[in-house]
Parts: C-alpha cells; structure tokens; sequence
C-alpha cells in the first residue's frame, strides 16, 4: 500500500502514543510505501529527514503538488517533474503580470509555485483570476489567508494520481490524509481517504458526499490508525497499537549511559577479571562519585564478548559493592571488532578530528558509520529495559549520539539528557560531518543538552539552525560564572532554551568538577606522603614544569616541546634549574594514528635532551606510560607550573587537579592553560597561552615561572576557590536540576505552509 498524507495537522499531529504507535508500524511494515504530500518546499521538508522518530518517506510531493522527489537521494522523480516543469511560466513572469495588486509575497521557501498573503476579496478579484489564466496558471486559495500560483491543472490530488500511476498502483491500494481544504484534491473520493479528527469545517462538508473518505474521530496519527481499520489495511483488524520493545520498564530512577564500563576488563589465562581503571584522571571517577552516597542506579556500558567464548555473558554486574552499593552494571555485549570500529577506528577517526577542529585528519567511511549505529542501537535498547517508568537518562559524549533518536522512539516517557563532554566546533567545521542530520536529529529529541562552557552551547545552537527551525526560547548572559572577553572561548550570552516546534530543549553550561574528597584521601596516604618527599629531594634545586596528557595530536605536546626548547634557548639562565617532566598517557595498541606524532613527540625529546643536557640535569623527562592517579597527585604536589597547551580541548580535568593538590597543600604553583581549552572561560586566575604560537608558549612559562610569590598565591586562592566551590556534587546537581526543571511544551508546531 501506499500511505500519501499532509505532514502539518495530519501526520506530525496527534496524541503521542497514536504518533508511536503508526511510526512503529510503518518501520515494521516494509510493504507500507510512505509519501509525504504537503505545502512545504522541499527546503522546508528537509528538517523532518533528520528527525530520527519519523519514518523516512519513498516519496515527497511538495509545493502543493509542485514537486516530486525521491525521499531516499532528494533527486527528483523523473519524468513527473519534468512534466510539472515544462507548465510552469517562471517565478518571475508571475511577479511581473501581479505587480499593481499589492500582494504580499510569503517569505518561506517555495518552488514552482508563487504564494502569496490575500484577503478574500482580493483573491475574487476578476483581473486577477485573469492574470493567471494568461500565465497559465492555477490560482488555490486556503485559509481564508493564502494564495498560491501553481502550474495549470496542478495540485496535491493531481500529482498524487500521478505518483501512483508512476508506481503502477491501484487506487484502492492508496490512503489519502489529510486535515484541511488545502488537501481536499486527494480526499475527493479518488482514493481511500481520511480526513483526521479536528479537520477544519470546510473539508469535512466537502469530502460528506464521498463514500471512501472517512472522518476519523482521534487527530493527527490517530485518525490514520483508525483508517487502517476502517479500510482493512494490514489485516482484517488493522494495526495494533503495539511497541518495538515489549519489556516492561525496569527500576532505575537514573541511568548513567557510558561507552565504558566503570571498571576495566582483562583476560588472565583466558579468564575474564576486572580492575580498577589505570588512566591517571578522566570523567569515569568523578562519575562513580556521583553514586558514593548510595544512590541506586544503572550504569550502561559495552562489555566485549565473542560468539565462542566459553564464559556466559552476564548482562548485569556489581560496581563496587561496598562504595556503590546500589548500582548496577548494565552491560552492551559487543564484539571486538564492533568496538574496534565504533570506537577506536570510526570515533576516534571520523568524530574526534572534527570535534576538535581538525578535519582535515577525518576519514568518512559509511560502513563504519553503519556499525556506528548498530551500537546506539544496542545501547538505546539496554537502557530502555534499565530505566524505570519516567526516568531520567543520563547520556554522556558523542561515541552515544544516535541514542537519544532510538530511545525517544523506544521510551517517550523518558527525561532523556546529553551531556557533551568533548568540545563542540562551529558550524563551518561540524558540518564537514556527512551526518550531520541525522546526529542533530538525535540530539534534539533530549529534554536537556549539558556542554562544559557557553561557547560550546552557541556552537551546538549554530549547527542545530542549520538543520532544523528553532525558536529561541530564552538567553542568559554568561558572566560572572564563565569569563566573557580576552579568552579565545569565552562569550557574553548564551541560549538557555530552544523550540523544536515539537519539543523544548533546554540547554546549559556546565564544567565537570572534581571529587576533591578523592584528592584529599588520595594526599593522606602515607606511600604518596613519602613519594612526595623523595621527589622533594630529587627536585632539590630545581623548577619543575609538569604536563600530564594522553597522546593526541589535540593536545599540542609537540608544540610544548618546541616552545620548551625556544624557552632554554632564549633563557640561558635556566639551563641546569628547570626540568619538564611530561607524563604521556599511551593510545590503545589498536590505534596506529598516534604513531607518528608518538615518533614525533621522541624525537623532540631527544633533540631536547641531546642539545642541553649535562652531567646531573636532564631538561626533559618523558614518561611514556599511564600513572596511578595516587602518583600522578604526588607530582602535581611538586609542580611550580602546570604546563597545559591543548590546541583545542573541552575542558581539561588535569588542570583541576593541579588547582585542587595544590589548593589542599596552600602551594604556589602557577596554572599556564591554553585558552583553547574550555577550562579557560571557568578558571579564572590561570595565566592564559595561545598554543599555537611557539613565542606566546615560551613566554607565558617564563613569566609563571618568575612569577612573585604573592602573586602566584593568590592566584592559586582564586583557582582553588572555584574548584573547591563548583565540585563534581555541585556539577551533578545543577546538571540534574537542568533535566528536571519542568518546561511548557509548546501548544503549536512550527509551520511553513500555505
């Protein structure tokens, strides 16, 4: 069969469940061809293909019957187009022959068609009926406000007649919906037909004669189901109203979705063992702190599991059962090649480069992108099944971006969050992406979307207008939280709250913050007490620069080694007095693309070394491994400066870190950050450095190195007071707060029709 339907009023509209419930039934249904037949242009259709809920359409039949395309590659259906073409006189000759009637052209976007606004009266004008008669042209006036010029012999019963005789169908085999006169042409007794609960007046008096128009009593979706029914479409009953996943929900009141597991697994002798993570800082810890005062709740993760391995899989896993008593591992099972490719290859190869304003290192392949999908796919279900009857969802980082799309379909009653926890670029380098739609269209069905600083909120705001219509709901200026000047991310204002036309997506700022209780504990441990003081005499005499990083071409290692290496050789002074420890935190073995800059990153070092070094000094020490964080707290405890130049980062923990050591300890060590880091516009008190310039580098160390005392203390006062202040339970719970600050939803759609 083919269902042909108007979009506004008719296929967008409807009680909730009657939207699911068709949506799911075309998805499961292939033998249901879907024709979108509107009012819209194309232009303005386009949108709807990137909502990730909507069934994608084999057919759009736009401009009032104007155009046709195919709804899979937007090219249009030929020769019915060409057909449509050869009618129609040219936008500008119409504008020409109207000129003296003082019509006022619609400003939405329009093709093969000229609309107008027009009083009655002026659409009964005679000269103007002859006008476009002498164009050649049909006048439909709708609405008791809108005009539109069509090619002669030209509307949406038309064209529609035409797509079937296209597809050599049956007219029986056709359903025709629609709510007002404007779609009175396809309802007219052709086809089987409906005319949805609320249809406007007009139609229903006109379509009463017509035995194979229904008038359905439940608007919008509903109205469609019940001529299913009505007409014995999909079986003598028609269509059940039945969901994809029928499990009933499960109990977690918040589930925390993540792409890794909170602990670590590995094979010893073919047995699978967990630990601890080994990464020396990252989100996992401060989002386990999130649980310590025994909040139940599901954790979502992927677990590799093969085929033929021999254990059997255990969905669900204790945490830690002593810290986090009421949390639940909710393992993905996935196979070592989906992982190899959703994450460590098509992620961090497609994704990462771009997120991070390096592009030109992306690779674009769609099979990846299919797999990338799948895995959503598979996370959306877990958590669906996790999450209790209105639960809040807690979705974190792009390696998750379909989900919201699949889980919106699969749990409406869901409060669904994001929280974007890599940078988010401008809308001139995220839409390099080539799906870019479909992964704005997940976005935008959370309730909430979480982003470390403004600027990465406006960022993601300029991208979504790219795809879809959005109304600005509300703005809030960003200061004094987040500096607004003289840093390459800050911002004055920033959007709080947009419409979709079918939601409200609030929107906010905020920095992961630290679980300073880890720290402090971490401080008291005797080994890490006597650390400290070892490397207290090993230090003896000298400055430490300290950088602590993962190895990635974003976080400008290299450049802080070159700037290093400009920094002794302008300052002859410091030669034998300051060293640069940089521990480096290695890739996974499976991703080669940090090979060559690993190679780059040694061969500086060497250079380094091999030109300044002496008997008793060694300008740099590289530490190419992962730290215990316990350690890697025992170093931030020495550093006189924190050395932190990533050429573009969303936030930057480490420099937290550093603050919150030497805050506890009253230290004086001096935080020199990128301002490309999005820790920037929150840590006021940093002395700011432009990575990409070798000299700007070399002399903000310098100057932090010499810096006063006095100066340096307070600056560290500063640092650490907003640390300490805005911790992870703070973050937490204004992120929380967000989500679950109810909003009016908007009583009407967005519409650009005539």
């Amino acid at each position: 069969m083919l269902l042909a339907t108007d979009l506004d009023g008719t296929f967008l509209a409807g009680d909730p469940e009657d939207r699911l419930s068709l949506y799911q039934t075309i998805a499961a249904h292939p033998e249901i061809r879907l024709a979108y037949v509107t009012g819209r242009s194309l232009e303005s259709v386009l949108p709807l293909l990137a909502d990730p809920t909507l069934p994608q359409p084999d057919f759009i039949i736009s401009d009032v019957g104007a155009s046709f395309t195919h709804g899979d590659t937007l090219q249009p259906i030929q020769p019915l187009q060409s057909m449509i073409d050869a009618l129609w006189p040219g936008e500008s000759q119409v504008a020409s022959a109207i000129e003296g009637f003082e019509l006022e052209r619609q400003d939405v976007p329009q093709m093969r068609r000229c609309s107008y606004f027009c009083t009655p009266e002026q659409a009964a004008n005679p000269a103007l009926i002859a006008a476009a008669q002498t164009l050649g042209c049909d006048l439909l006036y709708s609405a008791e406000r809108y005009l539109d010029f069509l090619p002669q012999g030209v509307n949406k019963g038309s064209s529609l007649q035409a797509l079937v005789d296209w597809l050599e169908l049956d007219n029986d085999q056709v359903l025709a919906a629609g709510d007002t006169l404007n779609d009175l042409s396809m309802l007219n007794g052709t086809f089987n037909s409906v005319c949805v609960g609320d249809s406007e007046a007009g139609l229903l008096q006109a379509t009463e004669p017509h035995s194979r128009t229904l008038h359905a009593s439940r608007p919008g979706c509903g109205g469609i189901l019940q001529a299913f029914a009505h007409f014995g479409f999909l079986g003598e009953h028609g269509v059940a109203a039945e969901r994809r996943i029928a499990a009933a929900p499960g109990k977690s009141e918040l589930v925390m979705v993540y792409h890794r597991l909170p602990y670590e697994e590995h094979r010893v002798d073919g047995k699978l063992q967990r630990r601890r993570p080994t990464s020396p800082n990252g989100i996992i810890p401060s989002l386990l702190s999130f649980f310590g005062d025994g909040r139940p709740g599901s954790w979502v993760a992927w677990a590799v599991h093969e085929e033929d391995d021999d254990e059997p899989f255990d969905v669900h896993t204790s945490v830690d059962a002593e810290r986090y008593p009421k949390l639940k591992a909710a393992r993905v099972k996935l196979s070592k090649e989906e992982v190899d490719i959703f994450y460590k290859r098509f992620s961090k190869e497609a994704f990462w480069p771009t997120l991070h304003t390096f592009w030109e290192r992306a690779t674009f392949n769609e099979d990846d992108w299919q797999v990338f999908l799948k895995v959503n796919r598979h996370f959306a279900e877990r958590t669906a099944l996790e999450a209790a009857e209105g639960a809040i969802v807690w979705l974190h980082d792009y390696n998750l971006w379909m989900v919201p799309g699949y889980l919106r379909e699969l749990r409406p009653d869901l409060r669904i969050a994001f929280f974007h926890h890599t940078y988010f670029p401008s809308a001139d380098v995220f839409n390099v992406l080539p799906w870019r739609k479909q992964i704005i269209g997940s976005l935008l069905q959370c309730d909430y979307i979480g982003f470390h600083i403004p600027r990465q909120v406006e960022n993601f705001v300029d991208v979504a207008r790219g795809v879809t219509p959005l109304q600005t709901v509300s703005r809030q200026n960003c200061a004094p939280r987040f500096i607004t000047y003289g840093c390459a991310v800050g911002l004055e204002r920033m959007t709080t709250a947009v419409d979709t036309g079918s939601r409200i997506v609030k929107l906010g700022a905020h920095p992961v913050g630290l679980d300073i209780g880890r720290i402090s504990s971490a401080l008291d441990q005797p080994k890490i007490q006597e650390m400290m003081a070892n490397l207290r005499k090993e230090l003896s005499g000298l400055k430490l620069i300290l950088s602590v990083e993962r190895l990635d071409y974003t976080k400008g290692i290299l450049e802080k080694l070159q700037a290093f290496e400009r920094l002794l050789e302008d300052n002859p002074e410091l030669l034998g007095k300051v060293t640069l420890v940089s521990i480096c935190v290695p890739a996974a073995s499976e991703m080669t693309i940090y090979d060559e800059l690993q190679a780059q990153i040694e061969q500086a070092v060497g250079r380094i070394n091999g030109r300044f070094a002496h008997i008793g000094w060694t300008p740099v020490q590289f530490f190419f491994r992962a730290f215990p964080f316990e350690q890697v707290v025992a170093w931030y405890a020495m550093a006189d400066v924190m050395w932190i130049t990533p050429l573009r980062d969303g936030l930057n923990l480490v420099a937290k870190e550093f603050v919150a050591v030497q805050g506890l300890l009253e230290g004086h060590g001096v935080l020199a950050l990128s301002e490309f880091a999005g820790a920037a516009a929150e840590l006021k008190g940093a002395l700011l450095t432009n990575p990409h310039d070798t000299a700007d580098l070399a002399s903000t160390c310098y100057l932090a190195l010499n810096m006063p005392k006095a100066e340096a203390q307070a600056r560290l006062r500063e640092l650490f007071d907003i640390v300490s202040y805005n911790d992870i339970r703070r973050w937490g719970d204004e992120f929380l707060a967000g989500v679950a600050e109810p909003v009016e939803q908007p009583q009407t759609t967005l519409t650009l029709v005539s």
